[in-house]
């Protein structure tokens, strides 16, 4: 198609008119892989004659076809775009780029990168000859930074080996760099256009210096060279003419991003080359360098600019946060240190005090949009890039690190913001800066509560200074005061009544007219339901907290919402039932909101999405807190169907390990697996399949219950085919070459579940799983895997001896399976510990595989391998026998040490880890994840199988379920001796002969704790019998 006729084309995509718009896309589609096609679109976008609304359309059909197709993925797919076509473009695109406008150069601009990514040394050499020739040419400058920007960009987070081609770049294009660096400041009253230049080369500087420093910069000269300009362009204040009046303008203006980047290098530069701990011994020198002649200057430039907070000035927000993450990482650096000390004062109360003070810009959002202001309180994006958040860490690294003084001043300064408060009419109540205070009172709770004198006066601190704003005329004191009293609700109270009035006081805030103080209430609810001792105090009012919980889940999208009514669900386990299914309702609802609010607003996606896992979370939570009442399940169910139908597909890819979740309560603790339910499993083979294997370790969990509790459904149902869809799904990825052993593991633990449910139903499937546990089990190296494949092998056999053995023999790996299983049975380690097998449950598969061997006639076992056999069998049973009972007195002394155990202690512990630096971010996960519950009767479905070999001697959880529970391996090996003896009493007298004394003393052991296990097993089962 020739040039007039594609504009036509293009102008047509544009139309209001559907039939039109959709015929010219079906057309583009048709036109995309013709020669040329690319090269006219290319022509289109940088044709200044041509209409802009058809040049954007161009550039934008340019943009994601090239994305799509410039490089296949897959090595040996066809090229799409011919090779002539790609030459064409790699040598025209970039002297485009000076000439287009933002909008379309922008769209260029990540074609570039996508040939630069796949292209780039290889395909397109001159590359980098074109940066530099162009960077000695005025007109071409600001096209080739463009350029350069973009493919140094391309090795930022590269590994050492792949940034090599980064250091020709660098090599070639640094001298060049700096030369126009020089020039620009130099330019005196400069226009915008060289901040636009200068923010180019510091983002060069930064994705080339990201990871590590180029050999170039470790020449003193060269790299103060570079160091001069950054700081006299720190220092150097900003133009006053042209700055944008518009705050949102401002923040983005040229000269404040060139200041933003330059305190993002000197940050890098600092904290990841300047650190002389953390650095390897050829880099010390620089480390050191740095350190002497740059740190302090640095030093000294961002307190210069942090000026503008005491003067009024303006300084951005990133500006700031960047600033203060310097002086953070200065405070446990003595040289550092000192240089702020003389100043600390002025740091502290007259710049950290002021970004902890609610603000102009907070009362704004406050009152115009509250959604906005509790979206970013709670957004960790946020935190990241917030003055305040900075303001607050430096305060608690300050205190941490150099505490003695600093924290006697810091706090005698926020007791007097109390007392002047106190002191003042209401009319002139410092509001702003009682909410500073109360912030920096939360901020330092891990601190104070271990700190005298400090600890013994939280109380009474709460009474006096944060008590009174729960009722205070002013919307962020009342939201604060519900803050700090849930940051302290963990403290031991002298008066009870103090921790009740607070926690009412708390609840109310829930029915505020504000919507930042009900949410902040319901935050701080969370602690004071973890530390309320005695529940009564909550549980009359629980419906009621309830409702206020849902009307506020329907206002705001927040997953710390979620994690209250998870701690709530916690608390009260099954009393929550009345509740569960209107709470699945709310929750469910909520869920649909938060996705529906995701794919409409891309900023709110991230809000969403977190909102939405924490909705799934606490449906899960309800479900475990009901396990006992199974009836309610049937209720839930018509509920959580929709949510599981539509997130088992790949729209659900963010929350499927969640969705799993739900699926593995509901086929576990639902009196029956209903068809509704059945109705999920080609979804979850589907996604298996395409793009879920990842997640194969949470697919087995819901297997094992289909299998397992819907036997039957299982076996009879042919359309689904469970059967043949299970084998199709297990076969794929036991066969593929290109999965490691680690990623299968699931695959034998479902074969094993699937032998052990169907005993005596599926004998039509013992061939080809052997055959496929054998083609594995020839290509695996991990030890663990193997003996998880010797497993099925062992789980066929107890299955149907005769017919295992037999197919073994068809398929004429025998001899060369067990000599494998018997050598991997007698691998010990150094400690004298078994090598393999190591589980409780694994010894038990072995030998009930094994004595189902014994059983068999001489026709099938020769004496010899039935002497050996029954040899191995005898001494995994003493060794499976010493592992029980060492799992019994662990588990025994656990509770002991349980019930001795100290809550105080552990919130020392807790505070102490805080004190050394740990991350405690995770907490909450592991509080609220059972692995009991989530593995629901699954043997042994820990991801550290797969990922350890070598510490892989925990006992199996109490908990997990199978159908061999019931049957007792020293009891079922005695009773087969005494079958083989019964039947055959001569095969049985020369079995006997071949045992030394060792073996003969091993076996009678064994009689006779097989004769104590029935005795056992008696009395458990008539104590059950009599608990019914």
């Amino acid at each position: 198609m020739d040039l007039p006729s594609l504009v036509v084309v293009l102008r047509a995509a544009l139309s209001h008119v559907p039939e039109e718009r959709k015929a010219a896309e079906a057309s583009l589609e048709q036109l995309q892989y013709t020669p040329q096609h690319l090269v006219r679109l290319l022509q289109i976008i940088v044709d200044g004659n041509c209409d802009m609304a058809v040049r954007q359309v161009a550039s934008i059909h340019f943009k994601n076809f090239v994305s799509k197709n410039w490089s296949p993925i897959d090595p040996e797919e066809k090229q799409k775009i011919p090779e002539t076509d790609k030459s064409m473009v790699r040598e025209n695109i970039l002297g485009f780029v000076t000439q287009l406008p933002p909008l379309l150069r922008a769209q260029l601009g990540e074609s570039i990168k996508t040939l630069i990514a796949m292209d780039y040394p290889e395909q397109w050499p001159n590359l980098l000859h074109w940066v530099t020739h162009n960077l000695e040419s005025q007109d071409q400058i600001f096209g080739a930074l463009y350029v350069l920007r973009i493919l140094s960009r391309k090795y930022e987070f590269k590994s050492e080996e792949e940034r090599i081609p980064l250091y020709q770049v660098v090599e070639e294009s640094f001298p060049r760099l700096l030369n126009i660096f020089s020039k620009l400041v130099q330019i005196p009253n400069p226009p915008i256009e060289v901040a636009d230049l200068i923010k180019l080369i510091c983002k060069i500087f930064w994705s080339s210096i990201y990871l590590e420093i180029p050999k170039q910069l470790f020449d003193p000269n060269v790299f103060n060279a570079w160091m001069v300009l950054f700081l006299n362009l720190l220092e150097r204040p900003v133009p006053v003419e042209g700055q944008p009046s518009d705050p949102d303008a401002r923040k983005s203006w040229g000269w404040w991003k060139v200041k933003k980047w330059i305190a993002h290098i000197l940050n890098r530069l600092y904290t990841r080359f300047a650190d002389l701990k953390i650095q390897k011994p050829e880099s010390k020198a620089f480390a050191q360098m740095f350190q002497k002649n740059y740190a302090g200057k640095i030093l000294g430039c961002h307190l210069q600019l942090l000026n503008a907070i005491r003067t009024g000035g303006y300084l951005p927000d990133r500006v700031i946060n960047l600033i203060l993450q310097y002086l953070l990482n200065s405070v446990t650096k003595n040289s550092m240190y000192q240089l702020m000390q003389p100043q600390m004062d002025i740091i502290l109360f007259e710049i950290i005090f002021p970004l902890l003070c609610f603000n102009d810009n907070d009362q704004m959002l406050w009152d115009e949009d509250p959604h906005e202001y509790v979206r970013k309180g709670y957004d960790i994006i946020e935190d990241l890039y917030s003055p305040r958040t900075a303001a607050m860490d430096f305060v608690n690294e300050l205190v941490r690190k150099r505490g003695k003084g600093n924290l006697q001043k810091f706090i005698h300064f926020i007791v007097g913001i109390f007392m002047r408060y106190d002191e003042a009419s209401v009319e002139l109540k410092p509001y702003r800066q009682k909410d500073g205070a109360l912030l920096a009172i939360g901020t330092l709770c891990d601190r104070l509560k271990q700190t005298d004198p400090y600890k013994g006066e939280l109380e009474r601190m709460l009474v006096q200074h944060v008590f009174p704003e729960f009722s205070s005329p002013v919307g962020h004191l009342r939201a604060k005061a519900s803050w700090v009293a849930g940051q302290y609700a963990h403290i031991k109270f002298s008066d009870q009544n103090n921790f009740r009035k607070a926690m009412h006081c708390v609840i109310a805030g829930m029915r505020d007219a504000e919507l930042p103080v009900r949410v902040d209430s319901v935050f701080a609810l969370r602690s004071f339901v973890e530390a309320c001792t005695d529940l009564d105090e909550i549980r009359p009012i629980l419906p009621q907290l309830l409702d206020e919980f849902f009307k506020l889940m329907s206002e705001v999208e927040n997953e710390d919402l979620v994690f209250t009514l998870e701690t709530i669900v916690d608390r009260f386990g099954e009393e929550m039932a009345p509740y569960a299914l209107g709470l699945c309702q709310s929750l469910a609802a909520a869920f649909w909101r938060c996705m529906a609010s995701s794919e409409a607003d891309e900023e709110a996606e991230d809000t969403g999405a977190l909102a939405a896992v924490g909705c799934l979370r606490a449906i899960s939570t309800i479900l475990e807190s009901i396990s006992s009442l199974p009836h309610l399940y049937i209720q839930i169910e018509p509920t959580l169907l929709p949510i599981l139908r539509k997130m088992l597909t790949s729209d659900g890819q963010d929350v499927y390990e969640e969705v799993l979740e739900i699926v593995s309560y509901m086929t576990f603790y639902s009196p029956s697996i209903s068809l509704d339910m059945w109705s999920l499993w080609p979804l979850i083979m589907e996604a298996l399949h395409d793009w879920a294997i990842d997640f194969f370790e949470n697919i087995l969990v819901p297997l094992d219950n289909y299998v397992s509790r819907g036997t039957d459904h299982f076996l009879a149902c042919k359309d689904p085919d469970y059967q043949h869809s299970l084998w199709k799904a297990l076969s794929t990825i036991m066969t593929d070459q290109n999965m490691e052993d680690s990623e299968i593991v699931p695959a034998p633990k479902l074969i094993e579940v699937f032998f052990q449910n169907c005993k005596g139903q599926v004998d039509h499937w013992v061939e080809p799983y052997l055959r496929l546990t054998i083609d594995r089990l020839r290509r695996t190296e991990k030890p663990y895997l193997k003996s998880l494949l010797l497993q099925v092998i062992a789980n066929t056999l107890y299955y149907n001896p005769s017919l295992a053995l037999q197919k073994l023999h068809t398929l004429g790996v025998a001899t060369e399976v067990f000599n494998l299983w018997f050598v991997m049975l007698e691998q010990v380690k150094r400690s004298g510990q078994r090598a393999n097998f190591k589980r409780e449950y694994a010894k038990k598969v072995c030998c009930l595989g094994l004595t189902s061997l014994i059983g068999l006639p001489a026709s099938h076992i020769p004496g010899e391998a039935l002497e050996r056999i029954f040899k191995s069998t005898l001494e995994l049973l003493v060794a499976y026998k010493d592992q029980v009972a060492e799992s019994k007195r662990q588990n025994a002394a656990a509770a002991d040490d349980l019930d001795g155990f100290d809550a105080d202690e552990e919130d020392e512990e807790v505070e102490s880890d805080k004190e050394m630096g740990l991350d405690d971010e995770d907490g909450d996960g592991v509080n609220n994840f059972d692995p009991q519950s989530f593995a629901i009767q699954v043997r042994g479905f820990h991801r550290e199988d797969s990922e350890d070999d070598s510490d892989d001697e925990y006992s199996d959880d109490e908990e997990l379920q199978t159908p061999i529970d019931e049957v007792d391996p020293f009891i079922f090996f005695v009773e087969t001796i005494q079958a083989l003896q019964a039947s055959d009493p001569g095969r049985f007298q020369n079995l006997m002969q071949t045992m030394d004394f060792h073996y003969q003393a091993l076996a009678s052991g064994v009689a006779q704790h097989a004769e104590e296990r029935k005795t056992e097993i008696a009395k458990e089962k008539l104590e059950k019998a009599n608990a019914q």
